[in-house]
């Protein structure tokens, strides 16, 4: 712990050095919170990919980036006297155990899901505190759409606004479809926008049935077409073709070989 300590020191008076106003680096020295907000959102997910790629090297360096960004915004604070990384730390470890009195109380639970309850519970309890009186209340605006998607449903479940299984969510994807099939010949291009998004509402919802993470599902999606697509360059280039002379049809018999 005293070498976790000193490293956490040096990695700290590093930023400083980086922020001096006269011998740092000019681009650090020029930041804000909001000129990095985007940046934070980007470690976080270099994180995910080194995870899904099982890249435990580069996940130990995304993982560092992503400290970083922490560091960065609390010490950037800390120069405005806000907070400091010390007051982060803190806060961390009184929610920490503030959300888990089956394990720092008196109490026990027998399942992932009664301790997940457990600090919804407490969270919800927090809002009422803050005068956040609606259960939509505190979720980020800037959460990735189905991610938020996601998170918004869990809150209406929260008081019963749910399917009870997943039969019922595919009866309602097939109605959204009808709906969306239905707008197609009024060609108001608003209309079926927003049919469209109700599937992809609808189909979070059934993610969420199905304890998947929407996000997760279509990156993956993502990375198959994409790995597909270059196989199918890849043959055209030893068939001495290129895709764009290819017809519909042939690309389609090219995709179903690669497939």
């Amino acid at each position: 712990m005293k070498e976790l300590n000193e490293q956490l020191n040096i990695l700290i008076k590093t930023f400083k050095e980086l922020r001096n106003p006269e011998s740092g680096c000019p681009w650090d020295r020029e930041q804000t919170f909001k000129s990095i907000a985007s940046c934070s959102i980007e470690e976080a997910y270099e994180v995910a990919d080194a995870i899904e790629r099982e890249d435990f090297d580069s996940l130990k360096s995304e993982l560092g980036d992503l400290l970083f960004q922490v560091i960065f915004h609390a010490e950037m604070a800390s120069e405005k006297e806000i907070f400091d990384l010390e007051d982060v730390i803190f806060e961390l470890n009184d929610k920490l155990t503030r959300r888990h009195p089956h394990v720092f109380e008196d109490g026990s639970v027998s399942s992932a899901q009664d301790s997940l309850k457990i600090w919804e519970d407490i969270k919800a309890q927090e809002r009422k505190e803050k005068k956040q009186d609606s259960l939509m209340d505190d979720v980020p605006v800037n959460l990735p759409s189905l991610s938020r998607a996601k998170k918004l449903q869990k809150r209406a479940a929260r008081v019963g606004f749910d399917w009870q299984n997943s039969d019922r969510v595919f009866d309602k994807i097939d109605e959204e479809i009808l709906e969306l099939k239905n707008e197609k010949a009024t060609e108001d291009k608003e209309r079926i926008s927003e049919e469209i998004g109700d599937i992809f509402f609808t189909l979070v919802n059934l993610t969420r049935h199905y304890d998947l993470d929407p996000e997760d599902i279509i990156r993956k999606a993502n990375l198959k077409f994409e790995m597909r697509f270059r196989k199918m360059e890849q043959l055209a280039e030893q068939m001495n073709e290129r895709l764009d002379d290819m017809t519909l049809e042939q690309l389609e018999i090219m995709w179903q070989k690669v497939k």
